[in-house]
């Protein structure tokens, strides 16, 4: 099963939780600190909410595609790669509370994408050093921006 996967960067992760708790008539399947996830069955997408600094919008952290398998992240490297696309992969990366595999491109606003499977449950929600994990690159090829706060990853 794959969905599609839509991760904010929200002020007050508490308001977040209870309104698309409302809005989709289910609770978080993970909430953790400064982290929560939805996974909604009807529409199938995986909502990410990850706590920004007090005041700000709510606003883009990243979009992705949760498949079922590496070997689905891996026929997606070489499809995206294949049709020019510059990619960045990570291999069992702790993100998220999650050991994941995934694979990373830009849309042509600079908007980052990522295919990804989750491995297993993680302890921590911080990246692994030198990973992209919900930091939104500006390019596959550059350095990953700093995380914002503590929750910071998807």
């Amino acid at each position: 099963m794959s969905r599609i996967q839509l991760a904010l960067r929200v002020p007050d992760l508490a308001a977040s939780v209870a309104f698309y708790t409302k809005l989709f008539g289910t609770g978080p399947a993970k909430l953790r600190d400064g982290y929560a996830n939805f996974a909604v069955a009807e529409p199938p997408l995986k909502l990410v909410l990850i706590e920004g600094s007090e005041g700000e919008d709510t606003s883009l952290d990243h979009l992705g595609v949760e498949v079922d398998s590496t070997e689905a992240v891996h026929a997606a490297t070489t499809r995206l790669s294949q049709a020019g696309l510059a990619t960045a992969e990570e291999n069992d990366t702790s993100c998220c509370y999650a050991l994941q595999d995934k694979v990373w491109v830009h849309g042509p606003g600079q908007e980052p994408w990522e295919v990804y499977v989750v491995k297993a449950d993680a302890d921590t929600l911080s990246k692994q050093q030198g990973s992209t994990c919900c930091s939104s690159p500006t390019n596959a090829d550059t350095e990953p921006r700093d995380s914002v706060t503590a929750g910071s990853c998807c």
